[in-house]
């Protein structure tokens, strides 16, 4: 990694600790004060500030699972290793069976590895649970023969009103939410992060034959709030 001369940004110093050319765009990490940010494209993705809602994306989807009698250990896809809330989150659940978690992103999966966002995966990495599947996660949900899941718990791109890569937009399409359909067991549970409510989102999960959709709101320090949607199938 390398560090370049601070940028000023109101009374906070921005440093930007690496910055790299991949095969979805150029992906930044910086540091403002204590915290971490990751950039995509030249548009901010998340930060370390506040992990509330990455939080609740995990145990929003277990108390939904416990709600209805799930089954014991159950399985956990999470979708984006980000900036490590929710990986972290779950691993710190003894009730999670299986947990795995799929970043595209090299240079995420080593900044949590060997960087500064390891003290926010907080050793999940190293849970015997824990599978870091590094591939683009449209591509391995269409795989024909793959693994179904008890929970899909998703938090890509700013959700499914506002995405900065645009092959991100297929996954909250019609054929998105089939392909996520067919990846959960019977009753399994799908919660799917963003940085604001959509009722349109909302319809599309009910079109595609998801059932108790519900969405839960967690205020921020500024603007609208980010969201969880959460939604199950049923049969």
């Amino acid at each position: 990694m390398s560090t370049a001369l601070p940028e000023r940004d109101g009374h906070t110093a921005v440093v930007t600790l690496d910055r790299r050319e991949g095969p979805y765009g150029e992906v930044v990490l910086r540091q403002r004060g204590r915290d971490y940010e990751i950039i995509a494209n030249g548009c901010f993705l998340m930060d370390t500030a506040d992990g509330r809602s990455e939080r609740l994306l995990i145990q929003a989807a277990l108390d939904e699972l416990d709600r209805t009698g799930g089954a014991e250990g159950p399985s956990v896809l999470i979708g984006g290793l980000g900036v490590g809330f929710s990986l972290a989150y779950a691993a710190a659940e003894p009730r999670w069976g299986r947990i795995a978690v799929v970043e595209r992103e090299t240079a995420i999966i080593e900044w949590h590895r060997g960087g500064p966002l390891g003290a926010f995966s907080g050793g999940a990495l190293e849970d015997a649970r824990v599978e870091v599947l590094h591939t683009d996660l449209l591509e391995y949900l269409a795989a024909a023969d793959g693994e179904r899941y008890d929970a899909l718990c998703l938090d890509i791109d700013n959700g499914p009103d506002w995405t900065v890569t645009e092959s991100n937009d297929g996954l909250y399409g019609a054929d998105g939410l089939a392909v996520l359909w067919h990846r959960l067991r019977e009753g399994g549970v799908l919660a799917v992060w963003s940085a604001q409510p959509s009722p349109a989102f909302e319809e599309a999960l009910r079109a595609a034959g998801f059932s108790d959709v519900v969405t839960h709101e967690i205020p921020v320090s500024r603007g609208v709030p980010d969201v969880v949607h959460l939604a199950r199938r049923a049969g």
